[in-house]
């Protein structure tokens, strides 16, 4: 259920899962409640869920902007756990092709620029496998599995040169702003290393209160 009224305009909180959802409302309850609160809307887990219910979204409120907030494992060189970032740019790892018969045993996957098929085209160009987003920043990187190890997380930083953090959600409501024509403004709390399966470590709290933090940053400076 949305937490506020639906109506065209203003800032339109996505979050990927209601179990983000229910920590920001613990840690942030402004950004759900009075004069200043935006409207708030769980997009689903994973990359189609989230690009299907942000399309049928910015449809059904026509909103000015998005902004995606929830967590995400960081990268090597990227915000430390407990902290976290507005993205200036996302990739999508897992769309192309194998590499082939003959290929060494983890041999790169051909990524849609290497193959020539673009996802998306339109007036502002192709779409391969990143998108640009509105602000400064560092490059996410979202995925359809999470990575499982330490060593998976590696490869894939290595694929995506400059990637800070790892999630499955931003890429796909991307795609789908862009289609709209709004803006979108991703920011991620880093709650664990990515490829840490042991949630023992994780800050997803602290993680949440950060990206909150950011969240507010971005409405208060009114950027489209």
């Amino acid at each position: 259920m949305p937490s506020q009224p639906s109506g065209a305009g203003g800032t339109l909180l996505c979050v990927p899962t209601e179990f983000e959802r229910s920590i920001l409302e613990r840690v942030a309850p402004d950004l759900f409640a009075g004069e200043a609160a935006s409207a708030v809307e769980v997009i689903g887990f994973g990359p189609v869920a989230a690009a299907a219910r942000t399309s049928a979204l910015i449809a059904q409120r026509g909103p000015e902007r998005l902004i995606l907030l929830g967590i995400a494992g960081g990268l090597e060189g990227g915000p430390p756990v407990g902290e976290a970032a507005e993205f200036g740019a996302v990739a999508l790892d897992g769309v192309g092709a194998g590499p082939g018969a003959g290929a060494e045993p983890g041999a790169a996957l051909l990524l849609p620029s290497a193959l020539g098929f673009p996802q998306w085209q339109d007036a502002e160009g192709e779409v391969h496998e990143q998108l640009a987003l509105p602000a400064e920043g560092p490059k996410l990187l979202s995925v359809c599995a999470a990575s499982g190890s330490r060593a998976e997380a590696a490869l894939r930083r290595e694929r995506f040169d400059g990637a800070a953090a790892e999630d499955m959600e931003t890429f796909g409501a991307a795609l789908a702003a862009r289609m709209a024509g709004v803006p979108l403004h991703a920011v991620r709390g880093i709650s664990n290393v990515a490829g840490d399966r042991d949630k023992g470590r994780w800050r997803v709290e602290p993680a949440l209160e950060a990206a909150a933090n950011c969240a507010r940053a971005v409405i208060a400076g009114g950027r489209p």
